[in-house]
């Protein structure tokens, strides 16, 4: 008989730093950054992707000799890093920076911080986490769920709420915890407040049998269906307004809005703002976490199990060129990576 071999529940201080000071300790260079990315991608020892053999011998380099396929392999291969020229303690920082403050960063602080030579380059960057954030698989909600939609976008004239145009529809859902509190959240885009969207929704992220609160709207009882037991209360009939009805929705709603009008100065695209949410449900979610550590182990284990995506595919709409039309030749700067955060130490320049 197979028994489930239980799970280990990764430990500050050993498995991921707790804070700053052990982060600049754990990666003084990329050679340090390169391990740790070997240690996460096979804690149990090499496994070549290409051939799944077990047996290799490590190079000076870093990289691994497949005993089989005679294959030269890196841990970097096949993950997020895939073929870099940013050095690892650059993505390292880039990483601590996205998850240590409760608000995150931006790509424009990013480019100020470190210090690249091209805003395009933190950006790129930033998003290629936050794909890695939505890829990974996510346990759904459960238990008492509050359920509603919002609307995000620039303030714009003309017709608010459900269908304003120029906005973009986000249903938000919320556990509840007894006797107050909340839990964990999930926010996606939606075309519209339907009942097949909705149930879409619901299916994907919460829990059959599961409790879902929500307002009056006549979607929601045909979006339950059998799998949820549904309790609705109308706004206009309860005499209350709508964040005392359902209060976990409307206060995640309010973070969500205020994160990226404060961190991002509301500047996002309607194509990239799945991406957004991904990353701000991604720390909510983990918003007691002692150590903020923990959060950076997560996103280099989801960046590691993640596909190498190129920077065509992270622009939603790619300007198309028109035939025979050469692509221009960008300045020589834009050509050269970051420098490495790996830096000779000087003796007190200030006393020069």
């Amino acid at each position: 008989m197979e028994t489930t071999k239980p799970q280990v529940r990764p430990k500050a201080g050993i498995d991921y730093p707790r804070n700053y000071a052990d982060f600049l300790g754990w990666f003084p260079d990329d050679a340090a950054c390169l391990d740790y990315l070997d240690w996460m991608r096979w804690p149990s020892g090499f496994s070549c992707p290409t051939c799944s053999c077990g047996t290799g011998w490590r190079m000076k380099d870093g990289r691994w000799w497949c005993e089989a396929c005679r294959r030269r392999v890196s841990a970097t291969a096949g993950t997020v890093f895939h073929h870099t020229k940013t050095p690892l303690t650059v993505w390292f920082a880039a990483a601590w920076h996205m998850t240590a403050p409760k608000n995150g960063v931006s790509a424009k602080t990013l480019h100020r911080l470190l210090g690249f030579g091209s805003y395009q380059t933190a950006w790129a960057m930033l998003h290629r986490f936050r794909c890695a954030i939505g890829h990974a698989g996510h346990d759904r909600l459960s238990g008492d769920v509050e359920v509603d939609e919002t609307v995000m976008g620039g303030v714009k004239h003309g017709k608010r709420g459900r269908g304003a145009e120029g906005k973009v529809l986000v249903a938000v859902a919320v556990e509840r915890l007894n006797p107050k509190g909340f839990g964990r959240c999930r926010l996606q885009v939606i075309p519209n407040a339907e009942t097949k969207s909705l149930r879409s929704f619901l299916l994907t992220h919460i829990e059959p049998g599961s409790t879902i609160h929500t307002d009056g709207l006549t979607s929601y009882p045909g979006a339950a269906g059998t799998d949820y037991a549904h309790q609705s209360t109308s706004i206009n009939g309860s005499g209350m307004d709508a964040h005392e009805v359902l209060p976990g929705v409307h206060r995640v709603a309010a973070l969500v809005k205020r994160w990226l009008l404060g961190t991002h100065q509301g500047s996002f695209g309607a194509d990239h703002l799945q991406a957004y949410l991904d990353e701000f449900t991604f720390r909510f979610n983990r918003r007691e976490s002692r150590a903020r550590g923990m959060l950076f182990y997560r996103l280099i284990q989801q960046s590691v199990a993640m596909h190498p995506i190129s920077f065509h595919d992270l622009v939603a709409n790619p300007t198309p060129r028109k035939e025979g039309q050469n692509r221009p030749v960008p300045p020589s700067l834009r050509h050269s990576a970051p420098s490495s955060l790996h830096v000779a130490t000087l003796s007190n320049p200030w006393r020069r």
